[in-house]
């Protein structure tokens, strides 16, 4: 007690004081808007993180968890990592993922039901990592759903008009209901990041930059495709939506990067013709496993509002998508609800197996959180919607904890 009198204490503090300046003068020096977008980031993951532990806690020893339809998918998980802030983000297709990450390439392939950006990115990565192909997977995901948060603020600045509406934008973007897939071994932030990176530099007229990461985004998943079509209508606006044979010309003249989208799938393509010596074994692979056939969207939706509960539930999330972007058009934002649109429809039209990824599926649809911050410009509005959002997703991410995953993957 003497020595803190003697003068450490004085010193203790004014070594503190010191720190906390150095910090304040290097939270200074980052620029904006990430000091705002890293707190968002790093508190989803914090909070997150706590929840899933307390939740995987509380389901210990409680009979009938996981269901015996997910004790494998249990004991992959713990195969995975032996840390289980780790593993819990690893389910179903991430470990599919995984295991494409890992096949080597000079044998035989048989995996053609998903497209290989995201586990292909994973095998460099995974080397500079001693070989870890799942921590890899999980660092790609993060630094995409980041840059996914820094995307979509500039986004919504463009769109919204001020950087009040671009933090509300990010925020609802972390809080969409099932926004914590972000954080997983899944393509959903991969894929959302290059969607908004490439309607973020369509805006700023960067065409060949659109087109190089429109090459990417198809090869993510395969609706990347078609978010073309809303691209191209993004030029179609900025020229004033003029026809004619000299403006048509002008758009492939401007706008020729757009061809790289196809060129994206095409490689996918090509990859099956390689391994598999079929240009389409993606297609028959997805037929054969899961059942899908392509269908007319809008049957599958009105059979699925009909069924079975769980699928029901499950399709009015998709109900509530359409009628947001909906009732948020606006005709200068007729991309984005194109966009948007196509998000909800094209699973939907790969019939009632996609009815339990639905919700996972919607995720892409970002587009809704950009009228939801339009929306929430009155502080009430804001606080009561951002309430909702987050009690949504908490109880969707604990039902995923709870290793009933199909109701989500």
């Amino acid at each position: 007690m003497r020595r803190w009198r003697s003068g450490r204490g004085p010193a203790l503090a004014a070594r503190l004081a010191g720190a906390a300046q150095a910090g304040v003068r290097l939270g200074r020096r980052v620029p904006e808007p990430w000091p705002y977008l890293l707190g968002l980031f790093l508190g989803a993951k914090l909070l997150l993180t706590l929840v899933g532990l307390l939740a995987l806690h509380a389901w210990d020893g409680i009979p009938g968890a996981p269901p015996a339809g997910d004790t494998v998918m249990w004991t992959q998980q713990r195969e995975v990592s032996g840390h289980r802030w780790i593993s819990f983000w690893f389910a179903w297709d991430a470990l599919l993922y995984l295991r494409l990450s890992e096949l080597p390439l000079t044998g035989p392939w048989r995996d053609f039901g998903f497209p290989l950006l995201y586990p292909f990115l994973a095998r460099p990565v995974g080397a500079l990592l001693g070989g870890d192909n799942a921590l890899a997977l999980l660092l790609i995901s993060n630094v995409a759903f980041l840059l996914a948060l820094w995307y979509g603020y500039r986004l919504a600045e463009l769109l919204l008009g001020d950087a009040e509406a671009a933090r509300r934008f990010a925020r609802y973007l972390v809080l969409l209901p099932t926004a914590f897939l972000f954080q997983a071994a899944l393509t959903e932030s991969l894929f959302v990041c290059l969607a908004l990176a490439a309607l973020y530099h369509a805006e700023r007229r960067r065409w060949l930059l659109v087109g190089v990461l429109g090459y990417f985004l198809a090869m993510s998943r395969s609706v990347g495709l078609l978010v073309a079509l809303p691209l191209a209508l993004v030029l179609l606006r900025q020229h004033d939506w003029r026809l004619g044979p000299r403006a048509l010309l002008g758009y492939l003249r401007i706008g020729w990067p757009l061809l790289l989208l196809p060129a994206g799938w095409f490689t996918f393509m090509a990859f099956c013709r390689w391994k598999g010596d079929d240009w389409f074994a993606y297609q028959h692979a997805q037929q054969a496993g899961w059942g899908i056939k392509v269908q007319n969207p809008v049957p599958v939706l009105l059979n699925g509002l009909a069924g079975e509960p769980r699928d029901a539930a499950r399709l009015w999330f998709a109900v509530a998508v359409l009628a947001v972007l909906v009732a948020g058009f606006r005709r200068r934002e007729l991309a984005y609800l194109v966009y948007g649109v196509l998000m909800v429809l094209v699973p939907l039209s790969m019939g009632p197996p996609v009815y339990k990824s639905l919700l996972r599926y919607l995720l892409a649809a970002f587009p809704v959180a950009l009228v939801l911050a339009r929306w929430a410009r009155h502080a009430a509005v804001d606080v009561w919607l951002t309430a909702a959002l987050a009690l949504v997703q908490g109880a969707l991410f604990v039902l995923w904890l709870s290793y009933w995953t199909h109701m989500i993957i």
